[in-house]
């Protein structure tokens, strides 16, 4: 009995400094009020996320630049236009269809293999962007470089020109033509004032800040 005792008091003791200790520290409730409150965290949509600003939209988190279309002579300079700003572990790249693109095209041949011997002469020329186009009815054209206006596209025919390759005034191309865009995800607010500076050397590409894409 004695011992039962013994054991009881020292349990009133211990219960009585756990609550001395509890009640000193502002006890249970306020802790409870010092946690987040659920209430009071709002989601942002995309556009609430873009009007943040490069620097407030890099410190935040699941955010991405997701920057195109670009064709290939682009793809090849952004790349080298990023890689001072470290961020390669950050960016992919993705591929997409895209309409109402316009080429400087040769007149259409009557065999692919026709077509593809003139590709190679240009690209032995050190062009880019060179490519087969089906122009219907068995015939196939060579169309070199991809561009969103009819202007740009007629300005590098007019540069192929002056280098010596003839080439007719641009066509708008009939088929969606696969483009690059890049996307990087979680930026530093560094690299996406960069990006925003870069981006007028791309005239023709549409620089878009907001959440990632979960899909």
């Amino acid at each position: 009995m004695r011992t039962v005792l013994v054991l009881l008091l020292l349990a009133n003791l211990s219960l009585f400094a756990y609550t001395r200790l509890d009640g000193g520290s502002g006890g249970e409730a306020v802790r409870l009020t010092e946690q987040v409150q659920p209430d009071k965290i709002k989601l942002l949509t995309p556009q609430q996320v873009a009007a943040l600003g490069p620097a407030k939209v890099a410190a935040l988190a699941d955010v991405c630049v997701d920057w195109g279309p670009f064709n290939e002579t682009e793809r090849a300079k952004l790349v080298s236009d990023l890689e001072p700003l470290g961020i390669g572990k950050l960016t992919t790249q993705r591929r997409a269809d895209v309409s109402g693109l316009w080429s400087p095209m040769l007149a259409p041949y009557s065999s692919r293999a026709a077509a593809e011997r003139r590709a190679g002469e240009l690209r032995g020329l050190n062009l880019r962007d060179v490519a087969i186009v089906d122009a219907g009815g068995g015939r196939y054209t060579v169309a070199v470089g991809v561009f969103r206006t009819e202007e740009a596209a007629n300005a590098h025919a007019s540069e192929l020109a002056r280098l010596g390759v003839a080439l007719p005034a641009a066509t708008q191309r009939a088929q969606p033509v696969s483009q690059t865009f890049f996307v990087v995800r979680d930026p530093p607010a560094g690299a996406v004032a960069r990006m925003r500076e870069l981006q007028a050397g791309y005239p023709g590409a549409t620089l878009k800040v907001g959440n990632c894409d979960r899909a």
